[in-house]
């Protein structure tokens, strides 16, 4: 996410650097660089000369500090004005009313469906609410019955009325009966085209006007650049929607939306897609998405990611067994599992600061702990909870099932015992100074 722009930024700022002080000289020649790397991004021509120029004002209007770098005081001043472009603070979804009806609009391919029930998802799991889907995408063939699978797989209801083209009524009997069994939101999934057309525009503000929903999100496709920006305007033009959701934005996108669709429809972002999987949705923050843009990293999200995965009771548990040296290949392959859980491999090493650049080229699958688990799962169950009854020819043995070498089962095991000790040692000292650690990142969000 935003590697090329982080690169092109990196280098606008090594001009700065290691200045003794800031000119208007070394700030013109640097933000000349930023400038274009925006615009190489993909963000508008306007914005990247207005953004550069009021970076050049504030940068020429302070006084460096000793302990501070120019180049320093650069990033922070950039910093503040990409957290700024974008909107400064998370805009919260309105969840008022009974049930609250959110309204999902765009265009044909950007979307929209996965999102309904990504969102779905975000609410039931996160928000424990109880949310309706609604198909009301009656053109596209297969769209309901999209709709229909991604609602079985998150254990959502679908509310569905076959074979009717009838939109408006559709969403208002759904809404009803989302009211007789108890639904606190229903999220509607509205049909798209592949072009903006006065017969979908209609469509789509008729049903705004019968539903009168709580938010009406425009949902647009982030790999389309400034096309993505030029819909989200006519969009807004016509139905003046809350918020915006910007999909595939881990594509191969030159992020250029999320940067300026704030600044040109006035509406906030209020979640960003990050995969397939229906857990792949990420609420908007502007800051922390500075963060990753200028290669700091995001570690609150990384935080919070972890905490949703943390099961006070089980670390009670396997905390005791780390203490008295019991950890064992079943505690190791759960922990394994939790990280799986939390995303991307490589997504979550880039929210560490100073991660980012030193993972570019490394090719970190989604399944890279799949050898791991084969080798874990080759072993009996007494071996695996007795690790140290594990010898050469019962190495061979778990070598040939797991269908790798005895230098890779060696390998693990040897990780495993350092593992181990690592954590007995935190167990003591270490414990406290890791929890500290984790209060300060929570007290920071």
């Amino acid at each position: 996410m935003f590697e090329n722009l982080n690169d092109r930024l990196e280098k606008a700022f090594k001009v700065i650097k290691g200045q003794g002080h800031i000119s208007e000289i070394n700030v013109a020649e640097s933000l000349k660089d930023v400038r274009r790397a925006l615009i190489d991004a993909d963000v508008n021509y306007k914005i990247a000369k207005n953004f550069t120029e009021r970076v050049k004002e504030k940068a020429l209007g302070r006084d460096v500090l000793r302990a501070v770098s120019p180049g320093q005081l650069m990033v922070k001043i950039v910093h503040e004005e990409l957290s700024e472009l974008m909107g400064s603070t998370h805009e919260e979804l309105n969840l008022k009313g009974s049930p609250a009806i959110l309204l999902i609009a765009g265009l044909q391919g950007s979307g929209k469906t996965t999102f309904s029930a990504k969102l779905a998802n975000f609410l039931k799991k996160k928000k424990g609410k109880k949310v309706l889907l609604v198909a009301c995408d009656v053109y596209r063939p297969a769209a309901i019955e999209q709709l229909k699978v991604l609602g079985e797989q998150i254990d959502v209801e679908v509310f569905t009325e076959e074979g009717v083209q009838d939109p408006p009524g559709i969403a208002k009997r759904a809404v009803r009966h989302a009211g007789t069994m108890g639904h606190q939101v229903v999220i509607v999934d509205t049909a798209g085209r592949l072009a903006i057309d006065q017969q979908m525009m209609d469509e789509i503000s008729t049903l705004k006007k019968t539903l009168n929903p709580q938010e009406t999100l425009f949902v647009v496709d982030a790999m389309t650049g400034q096309d993505a920006v030029n819909t989200a305007k006519a969009f807004n033009e016509r139905l003046d929607y809350e918020g915006v959701v910007l999909t595939k934005l881990d594509g191969d996108t030159r992020g250029g939306a999320a940067l300026t669709i704030r600044a040109v429809v006035e509406k906030p972002i209020k979640f960003v897609g990050i995969g397939e999987k229906m857990d792949a949705i990420d609420v908007f923050h502007p800051r922390r998405m500075a963060d990753r843009i200028l290669g700091m990293g995001d570690i609150v999200s990384l935080v919070e990611k972890a905490q949703e995965q943390f099961d006070e009771e089980e670390a009670i548990k396997l905390q005791k067994k780390i203490a008295k040296n019991q950890f064992n290949f079943n505690d190791f392959l759960s922990q394994l599992q939790q990280i799986k859980k939390m995303g991307n491999v490589k997504d979550l090493m880039g929210m560490i600061p100073g991660m980012g650049k030193a993972i570019k080229d490394v090719d970190l699958e989604d399944d890279a702990f799949k050898s791991i688990e084969a080798i874990i799962h080759s072993m009996t169950p007494i071996e695996r909870e007795n690790p140290a009854i594990i010898n050469g020819s019962r190495r061979k043995r778990i070598a040939k099932g797991a269908g790798t070498d005895i230098q890779e089962v060696n390998k693990l095991i040897k990780q495993f015992g350092d593992t181990r000790k690592m954590m007995r040692m935190m167990s003591g000292g270490g414990k406290g100074k890791m929890a500290s650690m984790m209060r300060n990142l929570q007290m920071k969000r």
